[in-house]
């Protein structure tokens, strides 16, 4: 149930046999995306359990969820474009039916990321849900 961007993304990590390169790929990601306005993160948007500064500002437009979302740390914000890729124009009711878990482990991120990134990306996951199920 993945959105294409979410598959482009895990067609490159399968083209990329090292995970260095893997790694330089999510911080790419990251880099490319639109900074979130300095004047959104604040503790509402903040994100509690992430080691790093974590920011998640939801969007509903015509009944489909999208967010913005922001780091201080690179890798972080690599990890929200990933999220970003996976719901961005989901209908907003499915995005709870989403099994980010499962498509996180097609990437192969749970082998290589500390526990502290690991517990942060799934506060992220959950911070989504919460977010597209109050909307």
């Amino acid at each position: 149930m993945a959105t294409a961007a979410f598959e482009e993304i895990a067609e490159t990590f399968d083209f990329l046999d090292d995970w260095e390169d893997r790694y330089r790929h999510v911080i790419e990601l990251g880099k490319a995306m639109p900074a979130m306005e300095p004047a959104l993160q604040v503790p509402a948007t903040k994100v509690e359990g992430c080691a790093s500064q974590v920011w998640i500002m939801p969007r509903i437009e015509a009944g489909r969820f999208d967010f913005h979302g922001d780091s201080d740390a690179l890798i972080v914000r690599g990890l929200i474009a990933i999220l970003h890729a996976l719901y961005s124009g989901v209908p907003v009711g499915e995005v709870g039916g989403i099994d980010a878990p499962a498509e996180l482990r097609r990437l192969g991120l749970e082998e290589h990321l500390s526990a502290q990134r690991s517990n942060g990306l799934r506060a992220m996951v959950e911070r989504i849900r919460l977010l597209a199920a109050s909307a």
